[in-house]
């Protein structure tokens, strides 16, 4: 069993954990009261930050751990749930890269975080060039198909 506490949670205008349209979403991430606004010294320096959250509003029961058609849109193939990154996989862990807009005090606020307002928020950390693929990344037409309206 890992244990692992939130550092921060996201508030935000988003409510609803809807498919598309993140892109343009500010939203704020607050360290919890355990973490002093040190923590966050020197992330205004990064242009972006990868956020780690827990998908805290799906169910155990709807938590798919095997194959799916992605959103259930037959017109894909039934693929693996590792395979995609939807939010009802196991452990229900997010991850996204997102821009730093402002830092203050023990706020950091972002834009393009597909996490709704009271997401926990498990880890934050500085993008760094040399973290990216180093070569082109290859992936599915129906993934780019998915993707269409997401940001």
């Amino acid at each position: 069993m890992i244990v692992v506490e939130p550092i921060a949670y996201v508030r935000s205008t988003r409510t609803a954990p809807i498919d598309d349209q993140w892109g343009a979403v500010r939203a704020e991430i607050a360290l919890a009261d355990a973490y002093d606004a040190a923590a966050l010294d020197g992330i205004e320096e990064f242009s972006h930050v990868e956020v780690l959250f827990h998908f805290h509003a799906v169910a155990e029961t709807d938590v798919e751990r095997g194959a799916r058609h992605p959103r259930g849109n037959r017109a894909w193939p039934r693929v693996g749930i590792f395979a995609q990154r939807g939010k009802d996989r196991p452990n229900r862990l997010g991850s996204t890269i997102v821009r730093v807009v402002a830092r203050e005090g023990r706020v950091l606020t972002v834009v393009g975080l597909d996490a709704i307002d009271g997401t926990p928020v498990l880890d934050v950390k500085p993008v760094m060039a040399e973290f990216l693929p180093r070569e082109p990344v290859r992936q599915p037409a129906w993934a780019h198909e998915l993707m269409r309206e997401y940001w």
